[in-house]
């Protein structure tokens, strides 16, 4: 039995907490990539402007000090001057220093304020093209793992993956590098200009202060990421239950299931709610501590300025300079607990998305694989077994042939391995034992692309892209001139159909083609199939869900499609297979019976019996020469 990449997208399956140190590094790594190498130039100035902001931030008080202490000085000088031009002299002198300082503290402030705003429009097209990368890279590899994984995978779960790890890495640049780191280097700069400027004890007050501010936010917001881990979970379970019912909205309404699937979003829902409203009263406490410690620090810096200033070591202006320099340093430590439980989550969400790139596809490309190298069309299976997940065995020591250019049958019971033979074909799995060739070609040492570029099916629920009609006949080869479109549409039996819709090519489909009645998806499915030009042509019982009218239709269409090349056709409907040059035919995983329509009839094995339960159900099919 085979073993599978566990599924990312299940709730139960928990994401790595990584610390914000893999975070960081996963983050520095993705900048340092060579895809972003054009922003290195922007990087490096957005950093610069930061340091430059705090740099401002820093001395804008101490020049507002100096502006106040200019006034002080000047106020308390006596009134008994030797002369009025002294006077004069002296309070053009106070006015001056008191509006050079002004004047240098709102230069200061602005800068402090417009350095970081410049930084963010110069930062923007980094972050997004982060962005852009990380989604890209996670959706491209997504496609490429195998068909395990996406046949486990919760679709709603996996995109809200994909969604929130890219925003996780414009958030841990915006808010880690360009907010919580330059506030530890604004804390630095102002710890040494109160300690040199005003005293040692006011740059303890502050390291202080700011210490139990971040230790207390950070032990409450621990307790609250908990909390919003249990939203997010509600949050995926809730958008794949939606997207999955929204999807089989069919299947819903025939089982009048309208208000179970409500009750059932709704309980996910009450689950979300419950957990949102103890992340709001949480909120509460962690406001409360945060403002009680802020208030503490600034009375300490307060008590501790007015008591120098009282004993005539400080200026009035310093008292206001120390309050204003703990002040900024505040500001943006106001969001912090809400940043730091954004950091932590966005930290949990990027480790999640890099959780998804760490799986490995079950089917991977050989270090050797060539391109398929095409001789014909012939197909063979050696001994091929293989067991799904969960089952004994699917297949087991199978051996066929099919030549280039002939049309091969395969039917059996429901379970009897048919659909596996053709997985196995395609290589969405590789065989347990035995080998899968082309032209004698080991599939496991050709490419993916280029052995599935060879191949075209037809399978029996042709699912159509939400888009054209152009779109989804050209999906196979879309660089086909319109001649060849229109050819194939002939082909496929569509072209009248397609000339009498008033948008013709251009008429959308629907969600997974619904606008389309069965035998047109399957009619687009068969062009699509033609336009492709495959060297082996699968059919995936590629009528046995149409009526017989419709079903005539479809096989001329098939026919046509068929004709020159290699073609394997799984069949319920045996009329459908009736004329091929051989069939095989399936039973536990192996291969029964095997020759030509007359010569299993003959035989009177489980061929005959499968025709004649068929013919016995009036199937007025069994009378016509399929193919």
């Amino acid at each position: 039995m085979r073993p599978s990449n566990p599924d990312p997208t299940d709730e139960s399956t928990k994401a790595t907490e990584a610390g914000l140190g893999p975070a960081m590094a996963r983050l520095f790594g993705l900048l340092a990539s060579p895809e972003m190498a054009r922003w290195r130039v922007r990087m490096v100035a957005a950093l610069v402007l930061t340091v430059i902001a705090k740099l401002f931030a820093v001395s804008a008080p101490v020049f507002f000090g100096e502006g106040i202490n200019a006034i002080a000085a000047h106020a308390a000088s006596p009134d008994t001057a030797p002369a009025a031009a002294t006077v004069n002299e002296a309070a053009s002198g106070a006015l001056t220093a008191f509006g050079i300082a002004f004047i240098a503290y709102a230069t200061a402030r602005f800068l402090s304020v417009g350095a970081p705003q410049l930084r963010d429009a110069m930062f923007a097209p980094v972050s997004q093209d982060a962005q852009r990368l990380t989604s890209v890279r996670a959706f491209g590899h997504v496609q490429r793992l195998s068909i395990g994984f996406h046949q486990m995978k919760r679709t709603g779960a996996l995109n809200r993956i994909i969604d929130r790890g890219a925003r996780a890495v414009d958030f841990l640049m915006r808010f880690l590098i360009f907010n919580i780191a330059p506030t530890v280097l604004e804390l630095v700069l102002a710890a040494g200009v109160l300690s040199i400027n005003y005293g040692w004890e006011f740059a303890v007050i502050a390291t202080a202060t700011v210490g139990v501010y971040m230790a207390m936010t950070w032990s409450v917001t621990d307790w609250r990421v908990k909390i919003r881990r249990d939203m997010n979970n509600a949050d995926n379970e809730a958008n794949a239950r939606a997207v999955d019912s929204l999807i089989n909205f069919e299947t819903v309404k025939a089982f009048a299931a309208e208000q179970r699937e409500t009750e059932a979003y709704d309980s996910v829902m009450q689950r979300y709610a419950t957990a949102a409203a103890k992340s709001q009263s949480s909120l509460a406490v962690l406001n409360g501590g945060q403002a009680l410690v802020m208030n503490a620090g600034l009375l300490a810096m307060a008590l501790m300025a007015g008591w120098k200033a009282w004993n005539g070591v400080l200026q009035p202006g310093d008292v206001a300079a120390v309050t204003l320099i703990l002040m900024n340093i505040y500001q943006p430590l106001n969001i912090l607990g809400w940043a730091y439980r954004e950091i932590k989550q966005s930290a949990v969400d990027m480790e999640r998305l890099f959780d998804t790139l760490a799986l490995k596809p079950d089917v991977a490309d050989a270090a050797d694989a060539a391109p398929l190298a095409l001789k014909g069309g012939a197909v063979s299976f050696d001994a091929v077994s293989f067991a799904h997940d969960g089952r004994v065995r699917s297949v087991d020591g199978v051996s066929l042939d099919v030549a280039p250019g002939s049309f091969v049958g395969l039917c059996g019971p429901s379970g009897a391995g048919k659909s596996t033979i053709l997985r196995l074909l395609f290589r969405f799995y590789d065989p347990e034992a035995g080998r899968v060739m082309i032209d004698g070609q080991d599939l496991r040492h050709v490419t993916q692309s280029s052995l599935r570029d060879a191949l075209g099916l037809v399978p029996q629920d042709v699912v159509l892209f939400n888009d054209t009609l152009r779109a989804n006949v050209i999906y196979g080869r879309p660089g086909a001139s319109e001649a060849d479109i229109l050819d194939a549409l002939e082909r496929a039996q569509l072209g009248d159909f397609v000339r009498q819709l008033p948008d013709g090519l251009e008429t959308r489909v629907g969600e997974r083609g619904l606008k389309l009645s069965g035998g047109e998806k399957q009619r687009v499915g068969v062009a699509r199939a033609i336009l492709k030009n495959p060297a082996v042509l699968v059919l995936d019982e590629a009528t046995s869900a149409l009526d017989s009218e419709t079903e005539k239709e479809v096989q001329a269409a098939l026919a046509e499609a068929a004709r020159g090349r290699t073609t394997i056709a799984v069949a319920h409907r045996l009329s459908t297979i009736a004329n091929a040059d051989r069939i095989y035919v399936m039973e536990a995983g192996a291969i029964a019976e095997a020759g030509t329509h007359a010569e299993l009839l003959a035989s009177d094995g489980l061929y005959a019996k499968m025709w004649k339960r068929q013919s016995e159900a009036g199937d007025p099919a069994m009378a016509i020469d399929a193919l």
